[in-house]
């Protein structure tokens, strides 16, 4: 990616109005972001997380989820095509959330008895880059 050597006018009115707009930045790690009351869904994004930090998440919140009577988990979790490919160690598939978070739920015994199945999101909930997790009825 090249460095831009100067801003352009567009730039520079995004950056002001940017810094003038006084309303609340949304927080990202809030516990709830209730998709649809009527359908019950929780909906996070796992943007920025790291393989490890997206995993403990995930579990936190099947957990959650599975205690407050939630039928179904939206999770965003990106189609992978930012990630770093340097290290040739990482895998180019494993290292994506959207394989490896679905791997980590079935192999975690905890979790998965609380999971009924996981699915590709359709493409109005995110598409590729998400998945829905439809839980088990206690």
């Amino acid at each position: 990616m090249k460095k831009k050597d100067s801003l352009s006018q567009r730039d520079k009115d995004d950056w002001k109005n940017f810094l003038e707009d006084t309303s609340p930045i949304p927080n990202k790690d809030q516990k709830h972001q209730i998709e649809n009351n009527t359908t019950n869904i929780f909906k996070f994004d796992l943007h920025g997380y790291s393989l490890d930090e997206a995993n403990k998440k995930v579990k936190e919140i099947i957990k959650l989820c599975s205690e407050k009577n939630y039928k179904e988990i939206l999770l965003i979790t990106g189609k992978g095509l930012h990630s770093n490919q340097n290290d040739v160690y990482k895998s180019s598939d494993l290292g994506k959330l959207k394989f490896s978070v679905p791997d980590f739920i079935q192999s975690d015994t905890e979790i998965s008895q609380l999971v009924k199945s996981i699915i590709n999101a359709p493409q109005k909930d995110g598409g590729e880059g998400a998945i829905i997790i439809k839980l088990n009825k206690l």
